[in-house]
């Protein structure tokens, strides 16, 4: 029996829905994240009352500093989902990009973005 080569339409039409479902659910998270840092969605004075005190500052560095991380891991993920989509429209998508082989279904469906198969991805972490 022949090696599979890529995914069926019927197949990466189903990716598809998956990674437009996570699209959507981290665009959502993406602009809770930058609504909290750009205090969007606050009317208070937290930022201007005098009696913030300097530990309460140094804590709301942090975290200001842990959405802003936050805010940029989602943004990466969000480009990821993107460029999947596109690799479903050339037909490409599911293709280990280092051995040309069919990423497992079971790992695009877990890590829907993924460009390479769990193989090469443990043997890039090795070295």
């Amino acid at each position: 029996m022949e090696e599979k080569k890529r995914y069926t339409d019927e197949e990466l039409e189903e990716f598809r829905q998956l990674i437009e479902q996570k699209l959507a659910m981290a665009q959502r998270d993406y602009d809770k994240v930058m609504d909290e840092l750009t205090n969007r969605n606050s009317n208070g004075v937290d930022d201007t009352s005098p009696t913030f005190h300097a530990l309460e500052e140094g804590s709301f560095a942090q975290s200001k500093e842990q959405l802003v991380s936050l805010a940029n891991r989602t943004q990466k993920y969000i480009q990821g989902l993107k460029a999947a989509l596109v690799r479903i429209e050339k037909r490409t998508y599911g293709i280990c990009r280092e051995t040309g082989k069919l990423i497992p279904k079971e790992r695009l469906r877990a890590v829907p973005h993924a460009t390479l198969c769990i193989e090469v991805k443990q043997n890039n972490r090795i070295h």
